[in-house]
């Protein structure tokens, strides 16, 4: 994807860039976008805590015998 694009043409798109949003904005989003990641990584690993809670919590599948059977719909 990138592979046509070469270093200088590089250096002119980060120039522009720079002029429209400007150093303290894109510092700014460079904190929040770091900040989202770190978020994320930290809920996934809350979530594999509680698969792993969850998996040892028992160790016997779910018991469906006692479940009530299907009801049939006794329309006109």
């Amino acid at each position: 994807m990138l592979s046509g694009i070469s270093w200088p043409q590089l250096l002119i798109v980060l120039a522009i860039v720079l002029a429209i949003f400007g150093t303290k904005r894109l510092r700014t989003l460079g904190s929040d976008l770091g900040s989202a990641v770190k978020g994320f990584r930290s809920a996934m690993g809350d979530a594999e805590d509680v698969k792993e809670k969850l998996s040892d919590d028992s160790g016997e599948d779910a018991n469906f015998d006692n479940t009530p059977a299907k009801e049939t719909r006794k329309d006109a």
